[in-house]
């Protein structure tokens, strides 16, 4: 088999893997199992981390953070595993897809997040120093601010500037992909809550 050949049923695999593990509900199910409602129809209606903290507590949360995390970690350690090395972006693919899976689940009627953990779960995989400097970001901003919303967004924000130095401009291009596709669900969001209020 061709190594363009290889290449491609490596992407393949680690599309459909990627999306399959992004389609995983978390959220939801911790809060079926504890609450036994649908996020989807409750405070700001994603079915993510953040509303499941402010829907059903803290410590009730973790579960769906460290399962969101998981998501996009698995994917972009699949397409580590089975990709050939010098293909660096195809665990960025991975991550992509899972990321995508979150988004539009195909177990949970294409309603679903905003992807930021599955992203930040597939960044730890492949560019696991800037993750770490980001999170210590994350946690200087807390330590001033006492906001984990500042703190991550600031994180956030700090990670491609982190990402530019360590790792260059192309992988750095490649994950701006990754984190417009945070930026798209976020502008759905606002246009589906401006459509809700509209509504007589």
């Amino acid at each position: 088999m061709s190594s363009f050949s290889t290449t491609f049923v490596d992407v393949l695999i680690v599309v459909v893997v990627g999306y399959l593990l992004g389609s995983i509900p978390v959220a939801n199910l911790v809060a079926r199992r504890r609450s036994a409602i649908d996020l989807r129809e409750v405070g700001d209606r994603n079915p993510g981390f953040w509303n499941a903290r402010e829907t059903l507590g803290k410590w009730a949360a973790v579960p769906v953070f460290v399962g969101d995390l998981a998501k996009g970690a698995a994917a972009a350690t699949v397409a580590v595993l089975i990709a050939d090395p010098g293909v660096w972006g195809v665990a960025y693919v991975a991550t992509g897809a899972a990321m995508i899976g979150h988004a539009f689940p195909v177990f949970a009627r294409f309603v679903g997040g905003r992807s930021i953990l599955a992203f930040v779960g597939g960044a730890a995989v492949f560019a696991p120093l800037s993750v770490t400097i980001g999170v210590g970001v994350v946690l200087v901003v807390f330590a001033i601010a006492r906001s984990f919303a500042w703190g991550s967004r600031v994180g956030i924000l700090a990670l491609p500037l982190i990402h530019i130095v360590l790792e260059g401009p192309y992988r750095t291009a490649a994950m701006g992909v990754l984190m417009t596709i945070i930026g798209i669900r976020f502008a759905m969001a606002a246009l589906t809550d401006r459509k809700r209020a509209a509504q007589p």
